[in-house]
């Protein structure tokens, strides 16, 4: 028998950054406190991982457990934009310290979907502004952005815990 929402874990699908992987820090924070999955990628190849996260969204959905959530840090919160902006995602999806506009993904959000920003103010690897812009996009109402005391990695989420809460906040507002 199937567990309800409430009865069972949240099922999130983290989308890691350039200098991280499935056994990174933030990896390791969601699989404690989620069920989480965090495929593995080519970080040299954008058109390469957004396909690899497509797929294993597309699988997960066919099979039954498909994400209630999708997060996605950095280089992974470009792909997360990407997915968003190809109608390959359309659920709630968290973005840490994005960086579409930096590797060339402008898309705009696209109309109905929640989406969360968090970039930390004192990012000097990826202008605040550029979350600040992508935030101005999507539906009014659904996206919103947080500002936080942080730098690119934003190791006060993960130290705090906040980063459970975002995803937890994120989760129940979209539904």
């Amino acid at each position: 028998m199937e567990k309800s929402a409430s009865d069972r874990r949240l099922r999130v699908h983290f989308i890691h950054g350039l200098e991280s992987s499935p056994q990174g820090e933030k990896a390791r924070f969601f699989a404690e406190h989620f069920d989480a999955t965090t495929p593995s990628m080519d970080t040299r190849d954008l058109e390469g991982a957004i396909r690899t996260q497509a797929l294993a969204i597309q699988s997960a959905i066919d099979a039954g457990r498909g994400p209630d959530v999708v997060v996605g840090s950095s280089f992974g919160g470009a792909i997360a934009v990407a997915l968003l902006a190809r109608g390959l995602w359309r659920g709630p999806t968290l973005l840490l310290a994005q960086a579409a506009q930096k590797l060339g993904v402008i898309d705009p959000l696209p109309a109905g979907v929640h989406v969360t920003l968090v970039h930390g103010v004192d990012d000097a690897i990826v202008p605040i502004e550029d979350s600040r812009a992508l935030a101005r996009t999507g539906t009014l109402g659904l996206v919103t952005l947080e500002e936080v005391a942080d730098e690119h990695r934003l190791s006060s989420l993960v130290s705090s815990g906040r980063l459970a809460s975002l995803v937890r906040e994120l989760h129940a507002r979209a539904r």
